[in-house]
């Protein structure tokens, strides 16, 4: 067994990442090149399938060829991750009718206020889901509103999709398709209720099946030092990362923080209608993990986005700079030196994103506004803590990880509202669960 290798596909907002590991796992090898999406007007944001295709072939195709120099072992297995409420709607041939859609791309808000005041009033309790553009049936109706009808087609999530290119057979694993608004969170079976509404049959879904699920070899399509490895999902991307390093244990928080931050603790089974009602309140999920059997809370604020944002704005653009940034805010206490509301931030709810920036004194440096914006992050989290703690014990202990994590000052603000607070020196936690997810197809494996 020593030696063999496995891999990942990571499907970032961001990013497409491939990484390999041998069985010990060691990285061999991590490339990456940025996800090729097709930016519209209004923050409309689409992939094409062509364009994911040929980013995943571009991206084996370099991970092959930086493996060739290092070894002549072949991968043996590959499992794909990534962004949930992004997918496509395929044809019976396997292609697509349509564009993925980003998860943030608004499209569907019409059809969601059009949806019948029945499935309307049941979505957060049966899905775990609030009921807005992100979760993936806005799209289908905005599909089936512009002619694409669902009656013939099946719907992937896109690590799903990535899959069947990769030569796997056709997958519903249950945390993506948990992001879908399709999934009824109690029986672990479709929503009848919203298939009718979407003009769809339960076909709509290929079979609902476990992460890590076997669904075939890698085809000589692609390169020969993946040709013929097994192939698995792995899920949702940031539930794959919280199980990277083992199990969640309950009373503990996940903290994530790439685009978006996203805040996640393992539950033992659903909490049930009322609890999911009340927690879309603040939109917050109660979803199927990557586990089986084990459900999550997911809640998220868009730090990320408006972190990246206010660099941008105090003309940040490389790590250097950020660097430095970093280091004059370290050196202002956490609360900043200017007056109680010398700056007004608003945006980091998870429905929101537009970063605004209210300046209301004078004095005011790159530092302090980026330290502001940190405290209104810190804010929005404490609203979600409150409301995860009115369903759950609180939690006694956390892990940061994710992009922003090595920021010192990013790492201070979050020690102010997450107990017992530790930071995971893995940059990629993501492409690492997921390769720890391939480890399991090999055969005789221990994981």
């Amino acid at each position: 067994m020593a030696g063999r290798l496995v891999a990942s596909v990571d499907l970032g907002s961001t990013e497409i990442k491939l990484l390999v590991l041998d069985e010990d796992e060691t990285e061999i090898v991590i490339e990456q090149i940025a996800t090729p999406w097709r930016h519209g007007p209004g923050g409309t944001t689409d992939l094409p399938t062509d364009r994911l295709t040929g980013a995943v072939r571009l991206v084996m195709g370099r991970a092959a060829t930086r493996l060739s120099e290092v070894t002549d072992r072949p991968v043996e297995a590959v499992a794909v991750s990534g962004m949930g409420e992004s997918g496509v709607l395929i044809r019976p041939d396997g292609t697509a009718a349509a564009p993925a859609f980003a998860w943030f791309d608004p499209r569907g808000g019409e059809q969601v206020r059009a949806f019948s005041a029945s499935v309307r009033t049941e979505f957060a309790g049966r899905t775990g889901l609030p009921l807005n553009t992100q979760a993936s049936v806005a799209k289908m109706a905005h599909l089936r509103d512009g002619g694409v009808q669902p009656t013939g087609h099946r719907w992937l999530n896109l690590p799903e999709f990535v899959a069947t290119v990769l030569g796997g057979r056709q997958t519903a694993e249950y945390s993506l398709a948990s992001r879908t608004g399709l999934l009824d969170q109690d029986t672990g079976e479709p929503w009848d209720a919203m298939l009718a509404e979407l003009g769809a049959t339960r076909d709509l879904l290929p079979p609902l099946e476990n992460a890590g699920t076997d669904l075939g070899a890698v085809s000589d399509l692609f390169p020969a030092a993946f040709t013929g490895a097994r192939i698995a999902v792995a899920g949702h991307d940031h539930l794959v990362a919280a199980e990277a390093a083992g199990v969640v244990e309950s009373g503990h928080y996940y903290v994530s923080m790439g685009t978006a931050e996203v805040l996640l603790r393992v539950i033992d089974a659903p909490l049930g209608y009322a609890a999911r009602n009340r927690l879309a309140a603040h939109l917050i999920n109660e979803v199927r993990h990557v586990v089986p059997g084990k459900h999550v809370l997911v809640a998220g604020v868009k730090t990320g986005l408006l972190l990246r944002r206010a660099l941008q704005a105090c003309g940040v653009t490389d790590r250097a700079g950020r660097d430095r940034l970093d280091n004059a805010l370290m050196e202002l206490p956490y609360h900043g030196a200017l007056p109680d509301g010398g700056i007004g931030v608003s945006g980091a709810r998870n429905d929101d994103g537009d970063l605004a920036i209210t300046v209301r004194t004078d004095g005011v440096s790159p530092a302090e506004v980026f330290g502001a914006v940190l405290r209104h992050t810190n804010d929005e989290i404490k609203q979600l803590i409150a409301a995860i703690d009115h369903e759950l014990p609180p939690a006694v202990s956390a892990t940061l990880t994710g992009g922003w994590a090595g920021m010192r000052s990013v790492k201070r603000a979050r020690a102010q509202v997450f107990p017992r607070l530790t930071v995971s020196e893995r940059s990629q936690e993501t492409a690492f669960g997921a390769a720890r997810v391939a480890a399991r197809l090999l055969p005789s494996a221990t994981r």
